[in-house]
């Protein structure tokens, strides 16, 4: 019983459940304390799914003590979005060119309209992460992973994580971005990510063509140069369509050994060390072999 309510019901858990509580505590002007708490609740949720339906047993065992590395990459970018939230209202009277902001809107209705757009302006970065040598160095870091659960879509190089929220929050922050909305922002952000990287074997059916969750963004961490360059959204898949690069096959399976980065194996698994790695690459390390 367990196993079918985590299956159909995980995602509108954390989509609806999750997100619509920080939603409604957004519109209060509570302290910002209940993002850190919902964060946590998100992460606690997330672990016990994978656990009690695992989409591959073997992922849920940690690797050469990724496990630990993985929590100081979420601690550290986790910790980077929260302060960047309570500076939005500095930010927004420094950069705001015209208050276009709808507020008249349902506050729901709001939200999602920052999360459309700051999906396009974060999936386009990313996009670029894939082709641009500079950036694909900062990047590789998320990529070196070499199983799939929820902490890996928070184990990101602060650096580029900071660039892809950027590039996604500051057409926001243009038209008056409020900072209630911010909040509600920078915990979609943070579920999204635990949900697109889950191990839990859940379903949603035909949504899989739509929103970018863990089906579909299993085939971007595929470790062949071009095969896992699919699938760009954090949100939706939607751009992916439009830009020609989304890619879905219902019957493949995922092992670590399709995992990574093919050119190189080696990619230092320390949290320092991965730091360090982006500044001592000297070429684009994205050059990979297609697959065989």
């Amino acid at each position: 019983m367990h196993r079918t309510l985590i299956r159909y019901g995980y995602v509108p858990f954390m989509l609806l459940g999750v997100n619509g509580v920080g939603i409604a505590l957004a519109t209060t002007g509570a302290t910002k304390l209940w993002l850190l708490g919902l964060l946590l609740l998100a992460i606690g949720c997330s672990f016990a799914a994978e656990r009690l339906l695992p989409y591959e047993d073997t992922w849920n065992t940690s690797l050469a003590r990724d496990g630990r590395r993985d929590v100081a990459h979420a601690f550290v970018n986790e910790s980077v979005l929260l302060i960047s939230v309570t500076a939005i209202p500095l930010l927004a009277a420094l950069v705001t060119v015209a208050d276009l902001w709808p507020h008249s809107w349902p506050f729901a209705i709001q939200v999602l309209a920052a999360v459309f757009i700051a999906d396009l302006g974060i999936t386009l970065v990313h996009y670029a992460s894939h082709k641009i040598g500079a950036l694909w160095r900062f990047h590789a870091v998320h990529h070196s992973v070499k199983r799939f659960y929820g902490l890996n879509g928070l184990m990101k190089h602060p650096l580029h994580q900071t660039l892809e929220m950027s590039a996604g929050v500051a057409p926001l922050l243009l038209i008056g971005l409020p900072v209630g909305v911010a909040s509600a922002l920078a915990l979609a952000v943070a579920v999204q990510l635990l949900l697109q990287h889950s191990n839990a074997d859940y379903r949603i059916g035909a949504l899989k063509y739509v929103l970018a969750l863990n089906e579909g963004h299993r085939f971007h961490h595929l470790k062949w140069a071009g095969v896992g360059d699919v699938n760009f959204g954090l949100f939706t898949l939607i751009w992916d369509h439009l830009l020609g690069t989304f890619s879905y096959d219902p019957v493949r399976r995922f092992s670590s050994d399709q995992l990574g980065m093919a050119a190189k194996p080696n990619y230092p698994t320390a949290y320092l060390a991965q730091l360090a790695e982006p500044f001592r690459a000297s070429g684009a390390c994205h050059a990979q072999p297609p697959q065989p």
